[in-house]
């Protein structure tokens, strides 16, 4: 029996969070079915080389610009030559300029992935988002938000599946790394008792990270261990360094910039924040999570399809510097607590989110609509592919 020739189209291999997802799925999905390979439409990246190690074909086209007409003709050129069977296109960038050349391929199913609430999109871009529904076979979120999302924009509901992330869960002798972290805190030139709240992630207007500094400038006067270390970059970094300066904070606050070695310092957080206004399905908190480490993150639909108030974590409300602060408050004044919500977070990962569910949920997704059953369709949001969600 042949193989089903599948090509997965992103903008670019950047260490992010798609990005992962996009690489576990390549590198995973079984090679006696699917014959693999992958489009970068911009530029290759760290995620590059993994999938170079695992046999997986790699082109990258060179996207230059928002409207590249060069870059559209390379990326058509290709999949004539490629002639797969499943099209599957990921973020908006791919989403568009893939289906907009769907026609040099009319036997393939075209399949989208959206893996973010995407509240931040521009009139034209949710234009030209409901003129490719009817190039559409599926679309893929990563949370029923996503989902919820893109059925408001107008997806028809048999179009729509729901696949959360998927994650490794490390064996727990991986986790315990208490000399390691004495080593960090020096680093940082942290005392050893400190207790640190951390992000990892992007420094994005959306992150909303001023609201953990609030919270840490407040508490700190009366739990003055209490420190707050930032991993990553981007365009709000300079703006929240002057921030934390502003408020008085800049001693208790330590700015990493982009790591390559960000999972070492997860481990030495003793709490993991997430203040986002909207999300898709947080790997950051999922990783967080896998290892054991308590989570506060911000009550929005994403963040409570992981996170069960009071069970695996806390949920203030968005923007509650306040709520921030009070639990943040507990957690310190209850030395026990913080283990025992990640003991139970991890087990909730473990349970629910495992990358080979991930994966079999996607290839069920393309022996599907390669057997057109829109009327069986058992991937649909009625019934979540990949785990129970809340």
């Amino acid at each position: 029996m042949a193989k089903t020739r599948v090509v997965l189209l992103i903008p670019t291999l950047d260490r992010s969070g798609a990005e992962k997802q996009f690489t576990l799925l390549a590198t995973r999905l079984p090679k006696s079915e699917f014959d693999v390979t992958a489009v970068a439409l911009t530029r290759g990246g760290p995620y590059a080389d993994e999938l170079v190690a695992a046999g997986i074909p790699l082109t990258v086209i060179g996207k230059r610009s928002k409207f590249d007409p060069l870059s559209f003709w390379r990326l058509r050129a290709e999949l004539q030559r490629l002639q797969p069977d499943i099209l599957h296109t990921w973020l908006f960038a791919a989403n568009s300029y893939g289906r907009l050349c769907s026609k040099i391929i009319p036997q393939a199913k075209i399949v989208v992935s959206e893996r973010c609430v995407d509240s931040w999109k521009k009139g034209w871009q949710l234009w030209l988002d409901r003129r490719l529904i009817a190039k559409t076979d599926r679309l893929v979120g990563n949370s029923k938000s996503v989902v919820d999302f893109y059925r408001e924009l107008g997806v028809p509901s048999e179009k729509l599946v729901c696949i959360p992330n998927g994650i490794d869960v490390p064996p727990l002798d991986e986790v315990a790394d208490r000399p390691k972290r004495e080593v960090l805190l020096r680093d940082l030139n942290l005392p050893s008792d400190a207790y640190v709240a951390g992000y990892i992630g992007r420094l994005a207007k959306q992150k909303r990270v001023e609201d953990l500094i609030w919270a840490v400038e407040t508490l700190r006067q009366i739990r003055p261990k209490l420190f707050l270390v930032i991993v990553g970059d981007g365009p709000e970094r300079n703006r929240l360094e002057n921030f934390a300066h502003d408020v008085g904070c800049q001693d208790h606050v330590r700015f990493l910039g982009h790591r390559d070695d960000a999972s070492r310092w997860l481990k030495m957080f003793d709490v993991f924040c997430l203040a986002s206004s909207f999300e898709g399905m947080s790997n950051s908190l999922m990783e967080a999570m896998s290892i054991g480490k308590p989570v506060l993150a911000s009550d929005i639909p994403a963040n409570r399809e992981l996170v069960i108030q009071t069970q695996t974590g806390f949920l203030p409300k968005l923007a509650d510097t306040v709520g921030y602060m009070q639990f943040l408050r507990q957690l310190i004044d209850e030395p026990g607590l913080g283990a025992e919500l990640g003991k139970a977070g991890r087990e909730r990962i473990q349970q629910s989110f495992g990358i080979s569910r991930m994966v079999d949920a996607y290839a069920r997704v393309y022996r599907n609509v390669l057997g057109d059953g829109m009327k069986s369709n058992p991937t649909s949001p009625a019934g979540v592919v990949n785990g129970p969600l809340p």
